[in-house]
């Protein structure tokens, strides 16, 4: 499952099919920090917090400079009254 996480993170880099690849990349890291949990095999603190930042990349969205921005067009959120 860590292969998971690192090929997701690598893709993650080059902002190609983040919302995808974000959600992929948190269901690994909660995968393996709930694992961690109920082995009581050492701390699961540092793959939930992992898996919280994947699921925030992945509803924010990529940056100006990802792959993604250059075959989709950039989306910016705008904040409206």
């Amino acid at each position: 499952m860590e292969i998971v996480g690192v090929a997701a993170g690598a893709i993650l880099i080059i902002g190609f099919l983040t919302p995808v690849v974000g959600a992929l990349a948190a269901t690994a890291k909660m995968w393996i920090g709930i694992s961690l949990i109920w082995s009581h095999t050492g701390d699961p603190c540092n793959a939930l917090v992992q898996a919280t930042l994947a699921a925030a990349l992945a509803m924010i969205g990529p940056g100006a400079w990802s792959v993604d921005a250059r075959r989709f067009g950039r989306k910016r959120i705008g904040l409206s009254r």
